[in-house]
């Protein structure tokens, strides 16, 4: 009995722990700009709740426990085509199972006004989700999706994928931001499914 209660224990420690990564390039050109809005939202997640990033093998890293649960929070310094070693590290180091990862990255299919949480999905030509899917072998781990949509004109998709928030843009860009905080929380507390249904349709306006 003993050793089954051990056993229960350690499998409800080991879901109550999660790898929280949020996808950007390092370097103060690519700060704030579309393309690291995972790291922004990480960021507000750590600030939230008083935790800071340190410099760790491939990210930077910090802890945070809240509500019975280990967030492992990630920006990754490999920059963004290799994202997906750093995943891979600090899955196996954490000892995490995938469904127990969430991706946060920018979406060019999204509207400004969206976010979208989902279990899987393609990479939709989205170089760090790319490297995640080679690393770990399979396109089928939770994703949180930052719309940012796609105003710009022909041929110059990269420029505005690396550039910084028009100033119309950036209230609701915060707004979000703090949404997708809520989103951390309840992926961990409620379950993916529960998050999807709450948070999908919901419109982000001014």
């Amino acid at each position: 009995m003993e050793g089954f209660l051990f056993r229960a224990k350690a499998i409800f420690a080991f879901d109550m722990k999660f790898l929280i990564v949020g996808l950007g390039n390092i370097g103060n050109e690519y700060a704030h700009t579309r393309h690291n809005i995972g790291f922004d939202v990480v960021m507000a997640f750590l600030t939230k709740h008083g935790a800071q990033l340190k410099q760790e093998r491939l990210a930077y890293m910090a802890e945070v426990k809240w509500k019975g649960r280990i967030f492992v929070c990630i920006c990754p310094t490999t920059y963004m085509n290799l994202s997906g070693k750093a995943v891979k590290y600090w899955m196996d180091k954490e000892k995490l199972a995938i469904e127990n990862v969430l991706v946060v990255v920018d979406d060019l299919a999204l509207p400004l006004s969206k976010i979208r949480i989902r279990p899987g999905g393609s990479d939709a030509g989205h170089n760090g989700l790319k490297s995640i899917q080679e690393s770990l072998g399979t396109t089928d781990y939770p994703k949180l999706r930052f719309g940012i949509g796609n105003s710009f004109p022909k041929g110059m998709q990269s420029e505005f994928v690396l550039g910084k928030w028009d100033k119309i843009e950036e209230p609701v860009v915060q707004m979000k931001i703090l949404k997708c905080v809520e989103v951390i929380e309840a992926f961990a507390t409620i379950g993916l499914t529960n998050a999807m249904n709450k948070f999908n349709n919901v419109e982000i306006q001014l």
